[in-house]
């Protein structure tokens, strides 16, 4: 029998701050996924419009995976977490502010959207990065703590959401917005006081000898750029999620909005159905994390990809009741439960330990480079063909493209390798 790995208390208690600091900061993204829409319709606004607020609101995701990583590595993934929080708090604050004073018309809330979201990729990317040393040190298996920190996302979209709808539906979005601030400060304050109680990893030889010269930004960029495209498997979960994040952009930004503004009564529906989706995904993360190191990857990413996309897309094209959309959201939900953790296992796997900063932020850059367009097509889509049209072609493009791994070829290279940690 396999020895169980040596637990550090120290390291997890780090564990869990780390993933309690991402989930709020996750719940702030959430709260303003809804806040800003309906601001943007409570100006009057149409749905290219809340489109076009969506595009600037996603974008920056594209602009700072690609850009941050690199900042990432060479400021220290702890320090570029909380800057990251920081920075995002203070511009997401300067929007009820500016409500409540001189005004926020619609090009600065576009300006501000955009600003708040540049270091939230970083940030992310920050938190996943510090996961393997921790994980190692608590004696926890790579593909749970990777499931873990999925299922806090999972379940700051619960959370996240009820709260934003019922701010947005009694108080209204700005309310909204002072409590996203808010969410942004206790992440970094998280982050700050417990996440630095372990002892950082030490960089492998070839970036800590001091008589080695320190590269440039723009040659570390390009060496995560190589990596990136010479390793086939990377190449195709990019694309794969690329796409499937450009649909899911184009029905949870701007399509789900003004479908239940017009048909469901406004955002109080929107959050429960995100609040059921982010609960299922959570079960199906607690669920998958006893068997995932038992279960085939490739096929089970395929079935539950499908799933977690094709059935729900469907049912709001055929206007089924709120029950009903209710249902198919939970059943999607649970099979979105096994994506990330097998996703994200597979590049930890994959990827040096010196590089994962710059490679799993141009991973994101690349998977999140369509949804921006997604987000804008959808409010363009809903304008000229109609909502149950654009569901309708969602549900069929989306169930296509992520059976895609069965196909075999550099999919099969998804099966397990060992994570590879620094030692201190």
């Amino acid at each position: 029998m396999k020895e169980a790995l040596p637990r550090d208390r120290r390291a997890t208690g780090a564990l869990s701050a780390l993933l309690a600091a991402h989930a709020i900061s996750q719940t702030g993204n959430v709260i303003t996924a809804f806040a800003i829409p309906f601001y943007v319709l409570g100006l009057g606004g149409s749905g290219v419009e809340v489109g076009i607020a969506a595009f600037f609101a996603t974008a920056p995701v594209v602009v700072g995976g690609a850009l941050g990583g690199v900042v990432v590595d060479r400021m220290g993934h702890r320090s570029a977490a909380i800057v990251a929080d920081l920075v995002s708090g203070a511009t997401v604050l300067a929007m009820p502010v500016l409500a409540l004073t001189v005004g926020l018309p619609f090009w600065a809330l576009l300006l501000l959207v955009f600003a708040g979201g540049l270091l939230d990729t970083p940030g992310q990317t920050a938190r996943r990065v510090m996961l393997p040393d921790l994980t190692v040190r608590a004696g926890v298996r790579i593909e749970q703590s990777v499931g873990l920190l999925d299922g806090s996302e999972r379940f700051a979209k619960l959370i996240g959401a009820s709260i934003a709808g019922l701010l947005v539906a009694i108080l209204g979005p700005i309310a909204a917005l002072f409590v996203n601030a808010a969410t942004f400060a206790v992440s970094a304050l998280l982050t700050w006081a417990f996440v630095a109680a372990v002892p950082a990893t030490v960089r492998l030889s070839v970036d800590s000898s001091d008589s080695a010269p320190r590269s440039s930004y723009w040659a570390d960029l390009a060496e995560g750029f190589r990596f990136v495209i010479h390793d086939p498997l990377m190449r195709l979960v990019v694309g794969l999620v690329l796409v499937t994040n450009l649909l899911d952009a184009a029905r949870g930004a701007t399509l789900m909005p003004l479908y239940a503004n017009d048909r469901l009564g406004g955002a109080a529906a929107l959050g429960l159905l995100v609040a059921v989706m982010g609960g299922s995904a959570l079960v199906g993360n607690v669920a998958f994390g006893f068997v995932a190191h038992r279960v085939p990857r490739r096929v089970t990413l395929a079935v539950c990809f499908a799933v977690a996309g094709g059935p729900s897309s469907a049912a709001f094209a055929v206007g089924a009741p709120l029950p009903v959309l209710v249902a198919m959201t939970a059943l999607s939900g649970l099979a979105a439960g096994a994506i990330n953790p097998i996703l994200g296992t597979v590049e930890l796997e994959r990827v040096p330990e010196h590089m994962r900063g710059r490679v799993f932020g141009l991973i994101n850059a690349g998977a999140w480079a369509g949804v921006p367009f997604g987000a804008l097509l959808g409010g363009i889509a809903a304008d000229t063909i109609g909502l149950s049209l654009a569901f309708g072609i969602i549900a069929v493009v989306y169930t296509l493209v992520t059976l895609s791994p069965l196909s075999g070829g550099a999919w099969r290279e998804m099966e397990r390798r060992p994570v590879v940690v620094a030692a201190n």
